[in-house]
């Protein structure tokens, strides 16, 4: 009996010596990712949300959800549209994407642009939309606020600079029955074709951007 209670001691030491090392050298990496970062990049990652899937589809792209990274007294946060707009740990806004996958961008100029007084800008815009509640109708306004429309407008107001290129409900994909659905939920039968709109497809594509990190 001694002997199997030894030998299942063991065997527990060495799964937690291994758990232990394993998440080390997640905790390695995310540091390293980290110091890469900068004032005013973009992260996006695809959301689990239960509208992930339709916005996928609608706009052939993987990623679904995006924000902006800010460091605040030497802790890195992530800027999103959620309920409500809002401030969220980078660790936590990583956890919350599928399989913990990320890819961070970056302005190609960002060391003409984003300066001190810009970045202070950007904040004092952001700030005019804390709180908001998530618009889960995807309107042009300010009253809600979605994720890519935070990014686009936040940056926009700040440096002038429009970060993808703005559409209309009618330029993306449908036709998929996810889509559909959730399209039906959403607005009934008068969907507005013609509202404008800017997804984080059109942001994550953008000719202005490189990629920073990918993890």
């Amino acid at each position: 009996m001694k002997k199997i209670i030894i030998i299942l001691s063991v065997i527990g030491l060495v799964i937690i010596s291994r758990l232990q090392a394993h998440d080390n050298a997640k905790l390695r990496i995310a540091y390293t990712h980290k110091e890469e970062f900068k004032n005013g990049d973009l992260i996006f990652q695809t959301s689990l949300s239960a509208q992930s899937k339709a916005i996928q589809l609608a706009t052939r792209s993987k990623y679904s959800h995006c924000g902006i990274i800010y460091n605040e007294k030497g802790k890195w946060y992530v800027f999103e549209a959620v309920q409500p707009v809002k401030m969220t740990p980078l660790d936590k806004w990583i956890d919350r994407g599928q399989n913990g996958h990320y890819v961070v961008k970056r302005l190609k100029n960002a060391g003409q642009v984003l300066t001190v007084d810009a970045l202070r800008k950007m904040k004092q815009e952001g700030e005019k939309l804390k709180g908001r509640n998530y618009d889960l109708t995807f309107e042009w306004s300010d009253d809600r606020i979605y994720c890519s429309e935070l990014i686009w407008k936040i940056y926009k107001r700040a440096t002038g600079i429009e970060i993808g290129k703005l559409e209309k409900l009618s330029d993306f994909d449908l036709t998929n029955e996810t889509v559909r659905k959730k399209m039906k939920e959403r607005y009934g039968d008068n969907i507005p074709m013609n509202e404008q709109v800017i997804s984080p497809s059109s942001i994550f594509n953008s000719n202005l951007l490189e990629t920073i990190v990918t993890k």
